[in-house]
């Protein structure tokens, strides 16, 4: 048996039902909350990043919610940082880290550890941005095709975070994000630029097993978000001279949608067509990181039991038995 102490990994697409499985897992277990979402961190951005309802979070604190503004940039460098800091508190309290969420690149950079890359320059990323809107999407994996057909081949072409993000590494620095990596691993003899996370990991993805179905309550959710005041949400904040869709928090899906509905771009139907459509692209590219995570447990959104099947994994790996 390790000798590390227990984490639990909650994973999985929008929509799929990890907040409920997580509550019930706090109220089941001596959990805490870890949120691992790059929207969530924002403050002001409630209604479209489906942040739980502030009775929930007073009976069951988040980490890492509401603790960014909009107009900051929050990177998969600083959620590592800020992730290993509070599950060290929390284990040291005696109690079990479960971080929640669907930002899979948080989780990657959390359990592998990220290569030394590049820091960002804004000229060159707005650059790009800019070119995204005038060209599409394609134009970017195009380019970044012909001068790294490895991250090219890793990057979904409607991932516009990574796109730039390959392009502006190659930009900056003459070589491309695929040759940085390698040359750490031969400089390190390892593919993670930190020390493996010193937790034994119980890893759980919840995603409905018919895909028909998670685009119906993606469907669902993203019409109710406009219902229950995300327009109005996002009105406020187009209000605030530092704001712009240039921003990691205005990108966010449904609220880009939602901005140019704001200015006169997308007419109401097509702004709830291309949010659902960009959420849908999104729990796309959740999944493609899901299915080649490895080590995984994973359980059926609509299945009855998923609480006492959960805890039978957990108590199988024996990390309940490892809590205080």
């Amino acid at each position: 048996m390790s000798a590390l102490p227990p984490a639990i990994f909650l994973m999985g697409p929008t929509a799929s039902g990890k907040t409920d499985l997580a509550l019930a897992l706090a109220e089941a277990l001596p959990c805490e909350l870890i949120s691992v979402d790059s929207a969530m961190v924002y403050r002001g951005m409630d209604i479209g990043t489906a942040k739980p309802a502030p009775e929930i979070l007073a009976r069951f604190p988040h980490r890492l919610v509401d603790i960014c503004d909009p107009a900051e940039a929050y990177s998969a460098a600083q959620f590592s940082e800020d992730a290993l800091g509070a599950m060290a508190e929390i284990t040291a309290a005696g109690r079990i880290p479960l971080l929640v969420g669907g930002t899979m690149l948080y989780f990657k950079a959390l359990r592998d550890g990220l290569a030394d890359m590049p820091s960002a320059d804004p000229q060159i990323r707005a650059e790009l941005e800019a070119q995204a809107q005038a060209e599409g999407l394609d134009s970017l994996h195009r380019r970044l095709q012909e001068v790294d057909p490895e991250s090219a081949a890793r990057i979904h072409p409607n991932d516009p975070q990574r796109l730039v993000r390959a392009l502006e590494v190659y930009l900056v620095s003459g070589l491309s994000m695929s040759e940085h990596r390698s040359r750490q691993i031969m400089q390190k003899g390892s593919t993670s630029a930190v020390p493996n996370l010193p937790y034994t990991v119980a890893q759980l993805s919840i995603a409905p097993v018919e895909r028909a179905e998670l685009h119906r309550r993606i469907e669902q959710r993203f019409i109710q978000m406009v219902e229950q005041g995300l327009v109005e949400e996002v009105e406020t904040l187009r209000c605030r001279d530092d704001l712009h869709l240039g921003l990691p928090s205005m990108r966010s899906v449904g609220y880009r949608q939602v901005w140019e509905y704001l200015d006169g771009i997308l007419d109401r139907q097509q702004m709830l067509e291309r949010g659902v459509i960009a959420t849908r692209q999104l729990a796309k590219r959740q999944f493609t990181w899901l299915r080649g995570w490895g080590d995984m447990q994973w359980l059926d959104s609509l299945a009855p039991n998923n609480l006492e099947r959960t805890l039978k994994y957990l108590e199988g790996l024996s990390i309940l038995g490892r809590s205080c």
